[in-house]
């Protein structure tokens, strides 16, 4: 059976592996997944990720931790393959008045919604992050 949406199954590994008291989680390669990691990175909420070079190839992610409980609180898809939601740059959401971040899909490339209201871009609303 084919994955119908391979950024929900990588939020939803994130979302089972640290509720599970987990410290890393494969997930299967992609170019997305691996811009959504990084901006994940980037912004404090995973330690670290790194993709193997095999035929079937995976991405190690080692999620983070403060004092026993997980940085990531909620992690939730927005855009999904029945419903696409597109926004313009002045109506990119703020994700719980700014503390969290939403990740968004530009025409110059993975971001969040900081980042393109200031690279003044809109996109497609792949996920918040709180």
């Amino acid at each position: 059976m084919s994955m119908q949406d391979p950024i929900a199954d990588l939020l939803t590994r994130i979302r089972n592996a640290q509720m599970a008291g987990h410290t890393e989680v494969d997930v299967p390669n992609s170019k997305v997944k691996r811009s959504i990691l990084q901006v994940l990175a980037d912004e404090g909420y995973v330690n670290s990720f790194s993709a193997t070079d095999e035929v079937k190839s995976v991405i190690n992610v080692q999620l983070k931790y403060h004092q026993g409980t997980p940085v990531i609180e909620e992690i939730a898809r927005v855009s999904r393959p029945g419903l696409r939601i597109y926004k313009e740059c002045n109506d990119l959401p703020q994700v719980r008045g700014g503390l969290g971040i939403a990740i968004i899909s530009t025409n110059k490339g993975v971001m969040t919604d900081k980042s393109a209201r200031a690279a003044g871009v809109g996109g497609e609303v792949l996920c918040t992050v709180f």
